[in-house]
């Protein structure tokens, strides 16, 4: 199978493909924006490593997609990239072909096919008709393969693909079962004691988070800020956080606008707020070291990208950013990003920092140093990156 060919060079993170807005052939409807908004920005995060965050809500400013059609669009899109594991597998047995053999394009829209048959309640014919009209202006001659592929998967539901699918390890059963890499399906059950333990959390992982706001203290009253918004509550942790259920865009609430609140996870409001009545010492102030929050910036999704303060790893994929650990060389030790006299007197600068331009003063998360340490080499990552 033969796609159409592209230009020189590669596309930009988040460009729009041109293939899409070719005329209908036999006309066939186009394809609505919803879907067409889905397709690009999955396809923005397998071609071009781009953050399915900070694409997909320009994409649904583009193409004028509000409401319900945008959280159609944004659940497809995120729901797509959480399942790719399980997709995947399903996808090759019902194409009988390994997925790397089909073209980028048409893997994509039968992802997005797929989960739309195995995973939202959408109807069978329309889940295909939409994909395959999708297929037929990326690729023409691709349309009758997508057809046949996703009236195989439409003739049994998630459950019986799983089942018929289930590997006899239990390991594997469980990456399976729950869209995430072995390697991670057993450091979570070594970290939690048993496998039953570790089924849990990856389930939790695969739930789409809450949108939560930060009311600001002193500028905004949580209680009255939560009231003035549908489907809102105050959070449940944190004295500043308001909890947003009813969906929409955060960047289109005035407060935000205005500066008087935030969007920021309630996880990290109660760091703030420890940090905030932590006592200061001589010892803590010399030989630690916090990060900046990053600036909030408003959009259809939870969570903000990374701060541009950090060190950036080698990539701008989420995958490369979740195992990337920058720990610095055995022979470099580590000093604080802002050093004071007395540390700057006592504490050589690594040499080999210096000499690439790099700073490998900031100690990485605990989260990420675990990952790089368990992730055996050679091993799969998982594609998409929610937090």
């Amino acid at each position: 199978m033969r796609s159409p060919r592209r230009g020189p060079g590669p596309r930009p993170a988040g460009a729009r493909d041109d293939r899409l807005v070719r005329p209908p052939r036999g006309g066939r409807p186009a394809i609505d924006p919803a879907r067409e908004a889905a397709y690009e920005a999955v396809a923005a995060v397998h071609r071009d490593d781009a953050y399915a965050n900070l694409v997909l809500p320009k994409l649904l400013r583009d193409t004028g997609v509000t409401g319900r059609d945008a959280a159609f669009a944004t659940e497809l899109t995120y729901g797509t990239l959480r399942q790719t594991g399980t997709l995947d597998a399903i996808v090759a047995v019902a194409a009988d072909r390994a997925m790397d053999r089909i073209d980028p394009p048409v893997r994509d829209a039968l992802r997005i096919g797929a989960y739309q048959l195995l995973n939202m309640r959408v109807g069978a014919h329309a889940a295909v008709a939409t994909t395959v009209d999708l297929v037929r202006s990326l690729v023409p001659g691709a349309a009758g393969f997508a057809n046949a592929v996703l009236r195989r998967v439409a003739e049994s539901d998630r459950a019986a693909w799983l089942e018929r699918l289930a590997p006899a390890d239990p390991f594997e059963r469980a990456a399976l079962n729950h869209a995430h890499p072995q390697w991670i399906v057993r450091a979570f059950a070594d970290a939690l004691g048993s496998l039953d333990e570790a089924e849990l959390a990856l389930d939790a992982d695969n739930l789409a988070p809450p949108v939560h706001l930060c009311a600001r203290p002193g500028l905004l009253d949580p209680a009255a800020f939560a009231a003035t918004l549908r489907g809102a509550s105050v959070g449940r942790y944190s004295p500043y956080t308001v909890v947003l259920t009813g969906g929409g865009d955060p960047g289109g609430i005035p407060a935000i606008g205005d500066g008087r609140a935030h969007v920021q996870d309630e996880g990290s409001q109660l760091v703030a707020a420890a940090l905030a009545t932590a006592p200061s010492t001589a010892a803590t102030s010399a030989g630690s070291t916090c990060a900046p929050a990053p600036a909030a910036r408003p959009a259809s999704s939870a969570r903000s990208p990374a701060p541009a303060t950090r060190t950036s790893p080698p990539s701008r994929s989420p995958t490369t950013a979740r195992n990337w650990s920058p720990r610095p060389p055995a022979d470099c030790p580590s000093t604080p990003s802002t050093p004071t006299a007395a540390t700057s007197a006592r504490t050589p600068t690594c040499p080999r920092a210096a000499s690439t331009g790099s700073s490998s003063t900031r100690p990485a998360p605990a989260s990420a140093r675990c990952a790089a340490a368990r992730r055996p080499a050679g091993a799969a990552s998982r594609r998409t990156c929610r937090r």
